[in-house]
C-alpha cells in the first residue's frame, strides 16, 4: 500500500509518480511488448481470436506476471481482440480468421504491481489497400500525439494532434473511448481524449503516466455496445483500427514504456 501513495495529486486528481517509479512501468510495459510480438506468428487465415487469447495467457504465466483483464469486471479473456468493424473490447472467440481480417489486440499485464498496457494491429493474410491506409493513418496519429507530450503541454494538445491528422485523411476519431492514466492501477485520471483544441485540458507534469490509444473509423465516428456489454463496433460497420502505448512523461519529454522488442508494432513490419 505504501508504494501506492507515493507521489503526489494534481488539482486535476493525476497522480505525479517519482523517477524511481519509471523503472517499474518499463519492467511492465516491455513485457506487454514482448507477448504482441510473440503473437504475431499466430495470427493467420483460419485462426481463431480464441486461440490467439490462450496464447496470450500461456504467455503472460510464463513471465510469472498477472493478467489485467481476466476478473477485471467480470472479463474472462487475457486479452482484448477487436476484428475488422469492431473498435474496441472484441471478446475472444471460435470464429475463424478470413483472409483480409484485420484485428487489434490489447494486452495488460501486471508486473511487480505496475500495469504495462498496449495494443497494435494485425493482418491476417494480405492487406487490402483501404485497410493497410487506416491502419498506416492511426499509427501515424499515435506517434503524432505523443510527440506532444512534453511538461508544460497539455492534453488538449495531444488530443488536437491526433484529430488534425485524422480528419486531414478523411476518417474520423472515435470519441466514445478514451486513453487512461496507469501506474499501480489499471485506470485513473486522467481521461485521454484523442480529439480536442491546443491548449485546453490539464497541463502535463513530469512524473505523469498515461495510455494514448487512438481508435480511427474510416467511415463515421459513432460506435454502439453490443448486447454482451463489452463489444463496441462502428455504428456504419465500417473499418476500425487502433494503436496504443503506454507512456511517462520526462524532464524534457516522453518516455514509451511500450516499445516493440523486434520492431513489430506496425504490422507491415519486415
Amino acid at each position: 500500500m505504501k508504494n501506492e501513495l507515493r507521489g503526489r495529486m494534481t488539482k486535476d486528481g493525476i497522480r505525479i509518480y517519482e523517477p524511481g517509479d519509471f523503472a517499474g512501468m518499463h519492467a511492465a510495459g516491455s513485457l506487454a511488448a514482448r507477448i504482441l510480438d510473440q503473437i504475431a506468428d499466430h495470427v493467420f487465415v483460419g485462426q481463431t481470436t480464441a486461440t490467439i487469447d490462450s496464447e496470450i495467457e500461456r504467455l503472460v504465466n510464463e513471465a510469472g506476471a498477472t493478467s489485467a483483464t481476466i476478473g477485471y469486471k467480470g472479463y474472462q479473456h487475457a486479452s482484448c481482440i477487436s476484428v475488422n468493424h469492431v473498435v474496441c473490447h472484441g471478446i475472444p472467440g471460435t470464429k475463424l480468421l478470413k483472409d483480409g481480417d484485420i484485428l487489434n489486440i490489447d494486452v495488460t499485464v501486471i508486473v511487480d504491481g505496475w500495469y504495462g498496457d498496449s495494443s497494435r494491429m494485425y493482418v491476417a493474410g494480405k492487406l487490402s489497400r483501404k485497410a493497410e491506409r487506416l491502419i498506416q493513418v492511426t499509427h501515424d496519429s499515435l506517434m503524432l500525439g505523443i510527440e506532444q507530450v512534453k511538461p508544460g503541454n497539455t492534453f488538449g494538445d495531444i488530443g488536437n494532434a491526433i484529430q488534425s491528422y485524422v480528419e486531414q485523411h478523411r476518417m474520423s476519431v472515435v470519441r466514445d473511448f478514451c486513453g487512461h492514466g496507469l501506474g499501480r492501477v489499471f485506470h485513473a485520471p486522467p481521461n485521454v481524449l484523442h480529439y480536442g483544441r491546443p491548449g485546453t485540458g490539464a497541463v502535463l507534469e513530469e512524473g505523469m503516466f498515461f495510455t494514448i490509444e487512438p481508435m480511427v473509423n474510416l467511415g463515421r465516428p459513432e460506435t454502439k455496445t453490443l448486447s454482451d456489454d463489452w463489444t463496441a463496433v462502428t455504428r456504419d460497420k465500417s473499418l476500425s483500427a487502433q494503436f496504443e502505448h503506454s507512456v511517462g512523461v520526462t524532464a524534457d519529454g516522453v518516455d514509451i514504456f511500450t516499445l516493440s522488442p523486434g520492431g513489430k508494432f506496425h504490422p507491415t513490419y519486415g
